[in-house]
């Protein structure tokens, strides 16, 4: 069933309290003990991230009571958790996401949170905690920017531009090689592509219109679940580059996030060609 408003207010609460005391009194001072790698040596966590993962699972779950929650550090320790993406209602946190970022005082990361009601994303929250503001969608309901107790909606740019105008995120360091040299010889068609290092940010700045296109080649769910379903309700364009639509319960893919119809297919064949064999 739907979220509540009272239901989706307190989630928003949640994560705002749980951001003030478990993530920000540790932004800028952290020691070297309290950061370690995971899968490769840029994989982060940090004391920060397994404290508000703990805080907020347990407040998800007095707003949600019965419903399955799920943590990008629970699932650094245990994987099989993912097989519940899919059954009933489940709550998807990052804790930090861009946590290379937070750990070396960069301050390009925030709190991600979906709710995935049998495999469709129904909720999503995009936080920045550094300003305190946010985005959210509730699906069928648009994409909603929040900050200083108002509120706008969002709605992305359908004008078709060349190439040489559009500025966009290419994260070709997570394809394997070959496909990372061809991604790198497209960037130079854009008139900027980068990586933010936090996919937050790079679905944040593409709803509030900063942005045209993002490739992403990792699909965890934590990363894209809420980004995906703002961006469509701001009216942008989520599939994967074989043309599948995106859904929560995928694993491996390849992402690629466009605010219109055009300019996604333009983009799927300029990348489909970069990285084929």
């Amino acid at each position: 069933m739907p979220l509540t408003p009272a239901q989706s207010d307190a989630i928003v609460a949640a994560v705002r309290e749980v951001a003030a005391a478990e993530i920000m009194p540790h932004f800028r001072n952290l020691q070297g003990t309290t950061i370690d790698a995971k899968s490769t040596f840029d994989d982060l966590v940090t004391v920060a991230d397994r404290a508000a993962e703990v805080a907020l699972t347990a407040r998800i779950h007095r707003i949600l009571p019965g419903d399955t929650v799920i943590g990008e550090e629970a699932v650094s320790e245990d994987r099989s958790l993912l097989d519940r993406v899919g059954q009933g209602r489940v709550t998807i946190i990052d804790p930090i996401d861009g946590t290379w970022n937070f750990a070396h005082g960069v301050a390009n990361f925030g709190v991600i949170v979906a709710v995935v009601e049998d495999g469709e994303t129904v909720w999503g929250m995009l936080y920045d905690p550094g300003f305190d503001d946010w985005i959210v969608a509730h699906r069928g309901q648009g994409a909603w920017f929040h900050r200083g107790g108002q509120s706008r909606r969002l709605t992305v740019s359908q004008t078709e531009e060349p190439f040489d105008r559009l500025r966009g995120n290419v994260a070709d360091y997570m394809f394997p090689d070959p496909a990372r040299r061809g991604l790198a010889t497209t960037k130079v068609q854009f008139r900027r592509a980068s990586s933010f290092g936090a996919s937050l940010h790079e679905y944040r700045v593409l709803a509030l219109g900063g942005s045209d296109f993002c490739l992403n080649g990792m699909l965890n769910v934590w990363d894209h679940a809420a980004g995906v379903l703002i961006l469509a309700e701001a009216g942008g364009v989520s599939r994967l580059l074989d043309g599948r639509a995106y859904l929560p319960t995928m694993t491996q893919g390849h992402l690629l996030n466009a605010r219109s119809e055009p300019l996604w297919e333009a983009l799927a064949e300029t990348f489909n060609g970069a990285i084929a064999p």
